[in-house]
């Protein structure tokens, strides 16, 4: 492996590290903007909401495809080569949205807006842990989380605020030129800081990984409308589960894997990947349950349900620093256990949702909740990723983002199937306890508004429970430092094992030590 050369590593840290965070921010803000402006969409170009949606899934599944095999792209392409592309083909994919004459060409757009931003949080979290030191991670990774936090949450507000007087092709229009400039400036100066290796790309490994990450994350995304019955869902679920198993048995019998899951030999970076795991499924039942309450149910604006949410989004993008800085001093469990706490007790309020409840006590409770998930998401991100040798870093950034996104595909699939399906009884019972005969629209109408809010109570409920498992297994964080690459140490012991006796003498030697 060659060394990075000096005059790269003297590049201005500062730099770097502000022109990657503006390509973050503007990538991050991408992923919502267009959620508000589908009905517009599908207004203007004549589909149906089936159509549309798949503005959204598309851009989900190649995520899916792309962000796996981060690992391999950053062990073989400099910082600024992948930065350049990933960003460029981003701002390309966002003129071509911004221009399409029909569905078929946004479609394309997506995809290509997919394939750039899929590389970017991978890639700025394997710089942060190359240019700072552990005991700044904290406060860089904070930093970086203003983008990843406050990006999305402005997403919803601001794309309702601009569809009240725009087309939709606007929502493009704004993100272009930002790309492009923050591009044009990062051709002048980012420079590579990591290290490179010329290896070979396992083409089967990408195939498997493809169709497993692929057909799993659009399982789960057309489970929550489709239903679980449905043939698509099952076969894609069921071909995509298989795939997922050929690939886990093939990364862990091939000598340079796509995904490394032996990296779970790693005690604290296994516990907080499934800390990790669990938040983030737990998370998404507010980001996906508050807007159908807040606008199915209540009947208020996009406009209105985006304000609902931005509260909690510029909170998030405040204490993101403040809580790097507090990591850095104090490690990653008491953060944890404070935020798991506070976001335990506020999901448990939002299962108390009435017909009537006030629009102040939604935004409140959110708000909130979202403040305690600041306190601990990118502390117990950093923590488990501190314990990791930094040639095992891409590695690990790979698999958090991968189990992240996948994660996200199956609490949407699950607090809206139980949103759904408890909603539908609870609806049922109110009708058969009042006699409300079916023919009665006005009564059938409200039933279905008061069983839709019990469903919703109900999921939150069950996300409560979850978060409750992620609060006792906060218990169990500790701080961690880099340790031994033991990964590749046990292959280069047993390859001079396997080279004759004398070798082989050394490396029981070796083994012993570790």
């Amino acid at each position: 492996m060659k060394d990075v050369h000096t005059s790269e590593r003297a590049v201005s840290t500062k730099a770097v590290f502000g022109v990657l965070l503006v390509g973050a921010f503007i990538a991050f803000l991408n992923q919502t903007l267009i959620n508000v402006a589908l009905p517009q969409i599908m207004d203007r170009l004549h589909i149906a909401a089936a159509t549309a949606d798949w503005l959204t899934t598309i851009y989900l599944l190649v995520n899916g495809i792309v962000i796996p095999v981060t690992a391999f792209l950053l062990e073989r392409f400099t910082t600024r080569q992948l930065y350049l592309t990933s960003l460029g083909l981003f701002t390309v994919g966002s003129i071509i949205c911004a221009l399409a004459p029909n569905f078929a060409v946004i479609l394309v757009g997506r995809v290509v807006q997919a394939a750039g931003a899929g590389v970017l949080f991978p890639l700025i979290t394997n710089v942060i842990f190359v240019l700072f030191p552990p005991h700044r991670r904290g406060f860089a990774m904070g930093v970086f989380g203003i983008a990843i936090n406050f990006a999305p949450a402005i997403g919803p507000t601001l794309s309702g605020w601009l569809l009240e007087g725009h087309s939709w092709r606007v929502l493009f229009f704004i993100v272009f030129p930002i790309a492009l400039a923050d591009w044009l400036v990062a051709c002048f100066l980012v420079r590579n800081v990591t290290e490179t290796q010329a290896q070979r790309l396992d083409t089967f490994g990408v195939i498997l990984s493809t169709i497993g990450f692929g057909g799993v994350l659009y399982g789960f995304a057309e489970a929550g409308t489709r239903g679980w019955s449905d043939p698509a869902v099952a076969g894609t679920l069921v071909v995509g589960m298989l795939s997922l198993v050929l690939f886990l048995w093939r990364q862990l019998v091939i000598s340079h894997p796509i995904l490394e899951f032996r990296i779970f030999r790693y005690p604290m970076f296994s516990l907080t990947t499934v800390v990790n795991v669990v938040v983030t499924m737990a998370m998404y039942s507010g980001m996906i349950l508050m807007p159908i309450y807040i606008q199915n149910v209540r009947g208020f604006s996009p406009l209105l349900s985006g304000l609902m949410l931005l509260p909690g989004g510029i909170v998030m993008g405040i204490m993101s620093p403040v809580t790097g800085r507090l990591f850095d001093r104090f490690g990653a469990r008491w953060l944890a256990v404070l935020g798991l706490a506070i976001t335990i007790a506020t999901t448990y309020a939002l299962t108390r949702l009435q017909l009537n409840t006030s629009f102040t006590y939604v935004t409140v409770v959110y708000t909130v909740r979202m403040f305690g998930m600041s306190i601990m998401m990118m502390p117990i991100f950093t923590a488990g990723l501190n314990e990791l040798p930094l040639a095992l870093n891409r590695y690990g950034t790979a698999m958090v983002n991968t189990l992240r996104m996948v994660a996200g595909a199956i609490g949407t699939a699950l607090f809206v199937t139980i949103m759904t399906n408890r909603g539908a009884m609870h609806a049922k019972q109110i009708m058969q306890t009042a006699g409300i005969s079916p023919k009665d629209t006005a009564h059938v109408l409200a039933a279905a508004h008061q069983g839709a809010v019990m469903g919703i109570n109900d999921a939150f409920m069950v996300a409560t429970l979850m978060t409750v498992v992620s609060f006792v297994l906060a218990f169990f964080i500790r701080r961690t430092e880099p340790k031994e690459d033991i990964i590749h140490q046990r292959a280069r012991v047993a390859a001079q094992a396997s080279a004759g006796p004398k070798v082989a003498g050394v490396g029981q030697r070796i083994s012993q030590g570790d």
